[in-house]
């Protein structure tokens, strides 16, 4: 189970609207020099991105880190495929769900652990869209309880 304590660099709330997450894996992940400046300035995007495990390893695609501006020929890719550091019985654990229907692994939220850059996996399961519509029924209500919560406290 992750447990995010670190300063946040970026957060996939697109992958909390269309999924339900039935359980949050942390792993490390693969970088190189420029990449870990790039991200220290806080330039990096996964909404797009989606994971893999593939040969018993796993994989991050689509996750955009920014080019470094004063890094020149060191620099990498953008959108090249990053390998995800995670131990070997959390790579089989994923492997089984997924082989499950419905089920894809997502990636949460990226952020600093320490000196550490570690992302957030979700284990994820799709959402219809008249569960999209109960939630967002659910937090207009939790929202209307806490303006009329506050209202009564302050009144």
């Amino acid at each position: 189970m992750a447990k995010t304590n670190g300063k946040m660099i970026a957060n996939n709330k697109k992958a909390y609207h269309d999924y339900f997450i039935l359980d949050t894996y942390e792993a490390g992940i693969a970088l190189h020099g420029t990449e870990v400046k790039s991200l220290r300035m806080g330039k990096c995007s996964i909404k797009e991105s989606f994971i893999r495990v593939e040969n018993g390893e796993v994989y991050i695609y689509g996750m955009h880190i920014s080019p470094y501006e004063k890094g020149n020929i060191f620099n990498k890719d953008p959108l090249r495929v990053r390998k995800l550091l995670l131990h070997k019985p959390e790579i089989g654990r994923l492997l089984g769900k997924t082989k499950e229907k419905g089920v894809a692994i997502v990636p949460l939220k990226v952020y600093f652990k320490g000196s550490l850059v570690k992302v957030e996996v979700g284990l994820a399961k799709g959402k219809k869209l008249y569960d999209k519509r109960q939630d967002i029924a659910r937090k207009d209500q939790q929202r209307e309880a806490q303006r009329d919560f506050k209202v009564r406290n302050l009144g």
